[in-house]
């Protein structure tokens, strides 16, 4: 979100965001919270559509008494409870989208919620976080070319939340190379880090986005009669992008698994060789230890001790048996 919509949004009128009559060409009007609450069509083709933000004060009460909407409804429609859902109750859609929080600071597991109401007439869009999909449409529709009808508006919505899923898989699949890349036999503490965090991001994504295949496959199916059939082709196509994307994050979840695995099985590797390295070394010192203790005991009646040649004769044992070891060792293959 730019600094200009972070201004307009501290500015905003009440819980409105912002609030627009579309004309039914691609273009539309702007209007207040003071006539939004009380809007009525003035000419066919004339639809409203409004973005508030839902823990503002006169939310919940528009919502219960200028629409009248069921107390179920409007809870849901002001909760935080933001599991994806959609369901079709009598002429109107209610549902509850997800998308990628894409402000400063956030992480790409970090998810934020749009609800939505329409009957035809009336849109209703809600958040409590900014949100940078609605500004795209508005963008479009102040330009004159945006969609004309709720169910576009609806399916616009959809499919600017789920294509900005790709920037973070593309992301993560960028991490995914580099590592891939870089030098396994290097800092392998910060390599499991980074790909524990891309696994972690992966499941996040997929536990969260999942469910919205199941919410637009709802809207698809349960949508009114006023979501016409153009309507229902672009929310399919939607959904079709959704699923491989939701692909796309399994595939960089098993990658990064390999990787993990690899790197497991590497330090695994160089942990056992040091290991029978160690236990190679050990097997070499451990008959000259005995010895040279042998030797050492100092009580009488040890060879030697009036003979000033005898120390250099225990350091040739030794040599020749150390020698001999490691010869046997080699023929046995364990060198």
């Amino acid at each position: 979100m730019t600094d200009n919509e972070a201004a307009r949004e501290d500015d905003a009128d009440g819980p409105l965001l912002f609030g627009r009559v579309l004309d039914g060409e691609g273009g539309a009007r702007v209007i207040g919270w003071d006539e939004a609450r009380d809007w009525k069509p003035a000419a066919p083709g004339e639809i409203m559509w409004v973005h508030l933000c839902r823990n503002r004060a006169g939310v919940t009460e528009w919502l219960r008494d200028g629409l009248r909407l069921p107390e179920p409804t409007w809870e849901l429609l002001v909760s935080d409870r933001t599991r994806p859902r959609a369901f079709r109750e009598g002429g109107t859609l209610v549902a509850t989208l997800r998308g990628i929080n894409f402000n400063p600071g956030a992480q790409p597991e970090d998810m934020i919620s749009m609800q939505l109401w329409c009957d035809g007439a009336r849109l209703v869009t809600l958040r409590r976080h900014p949100m940078q999909s609605p500004r795209r449409v508005l963008k479009a529709i102040d330009d004159g070319i945006g969609p004309r009808d709720c169910g576009a508006i609806v399916t616009e919505l959809a499919e600017n939340l789920v294509t900005r899923m790709n920037a973070a898989i593309v992301d993560m699949n960028d991490h995914i190379d580099e590592l891939e890349q870089a030098d396994l036999e290097g800092d392998t503490d910060s390599m499991l880090d980074r790909i524990t965090s891309i696994r972690r991001n992966c499941l996040a994504l997929k536990r969260h986005m999942g469910p919205q295949h199941v919410a637009l496959e709802a809207i698809s199916r349960e949508a009114p009669p006023w979501f016409e059939d153009h309507d229902r082709r672009e929310i399919a196509e939607t959904i079709d992008r959704l699923r491989r994307y939701l692909d796309d994050i399994d595939i960089s979840k098993e990658s990064a698994m390999v990787m993990q695995d690899e790197l497991r099985a590497r330090a695994l590797a160089a942990n056992e060789r040091a290991t029978y390295m160690l236990t190679i070394v050990a097997g070499i010192f451990l008959p000259l230890g005995f010895l040279t203790g042998l030797f050492g005991i100092n009580v009488g009646g040890m060879p030697g001790l009036e003979d000033p040649e005898a120390f250099w004769w225990v350091v040739g044992l030794c040599i020749a048996i150390m020698f001999a070891l490691y010869f046997l060792f080699r023929k046995l293959r364990w060198l």
